[in-house]
């Protein structure tokens, strides 16, 4: 019998070497599946530096998943100005890929959205990830962006999803 979602640990506090462990996997993965070069790695670092800086344990949230003594995913809620939240760093190793962590870890994101009061989330993908754009959008985010980008290494097209739980006064949108 193959790995099961429920043999894998998940915890909601960052340790020494998580962070660091993101940015690795990034680097990794994304060079190997994508072809991303390192400038996507220092990307990444600079993000988590700046989600580390304004850290707040009332209004962010870290999904850390571990299974056999190691660290094979994450994802990251990241608070925003105007009662946003934007997801980041989802990644889960490919091995443990299609075993319905990616939808458990979504669906713990999308509950936190609403248990603290977010009005809106979004994050940032590119084109080429079209399993984990079809994940968002059976959550409900929507595309709503798209730019083409050098910024990871090579050409690639952004795009921006967005998912509204309250829609701004004068908004009809839902």
């Amino acid at each position: 019998m193959g790995i099961r979602v429920e043999d894998i640990a998940i915890r909601s506090d960052l340790a020494p070497g998580d962070l660091g462990f993101v940015i690795h996997l990034h680097g990794l993965l994304y060079g190997k599946e994508y072809g991303f070069g390192v400038v996507f790695e220092t990307y990444v670092a600079q993000g988590l530096c700046e989600f580390y800086q304004r850290y707040d344990p009332a209004l962010d949230r870290v999904w850390i998943c571990e299974h056999g003594g190691g660290l094979i995913g994450t994802l990251f809620l990241m608070h925003r100005d105007d009662g946003a939240a934007q997801l980041r760093y989802f990644l889960i190793r490919p091995e443990y890929r299609g075993i319905g962590l990616g939808k458990l870890l979504m669906e713990r994101f999308m509950e936190t959205l609403r248990q603290r009061g977010y009005r809106s989330a979004y994050l940032w993908t590119t084109h080429e990830l079209s399993a984990a754009a079809s994940l968002y959008t059976r959550h409900g985010f929507r595309l709503t962006e798209e730019k083409a980008s050098t910024a990871f290494g090579k050409p690639v097209f952004e795009r921006r999803y967005d998912y509204v739980l309250v829609p701004r006064e004068g908004n009809a949108q839902a």
